[in-house]
């Protein structure tokens, strides 16, 4: 049931802004996965199955569960029912706080801001580099 709801941490109906660690916006995630930079040109996105893909809709991986995949199906973090995100080897990369989208490094160094979208897609763009930002 938690990981239902942390999975499952949506969006309202319009898109919802990444900032950076001084509050910049940085880009948008609109509800249907689109990710876009800040000047609205697509950088990728993610798909309803869990697919992670290039703006040029390359498959890049995979999000199951609260597992993140790489496009070969290996498994390269995961996140935690405290909003930790840890590598493929269960090395902490950061957290997402989970009431206020505050993401950090493993040093709780402010990367950015992602409020109201969901922690995996949050952990994806933070911490995996799947997308060219």
């Amino acid at each position: 049931m938690l990981v239902l709801a942390l999975s499952s941490l949506v969006m309202g109906a319009n898109a919802q802004v990444l900032r950076d660690a001084d509050f910049n916006s940085v880009g948008r995630i609109s509800a249907n996965g689109i990710i876009r930079d800040a000047t609205a040109h697509s950088v990728g996105s993610f798909d309803p199955d869990g697919t992670i893909r290039s703006k040029s809709g390359e498959a890049l991986g995979k999000i199951v569960r609260l597992d993140i995949l790489d496009a070969e199906g290996n498994r390269v973090g995961f996140i935690t029912s405290d909003g930790s995100v840890r590598d493929g080897e269960n090395n902490e990369l950061g957290k997402v706080n989970l009431s206020d989208g505050k993401v950090t490094n493993a040093e709780q160094e402010v990367l950015g801001y992602a409020r109201g979208i969901r922690v995996d897609w949050i952990a994806c763009y933070y911490f995996f580099g799947f997308f060219d930002k």
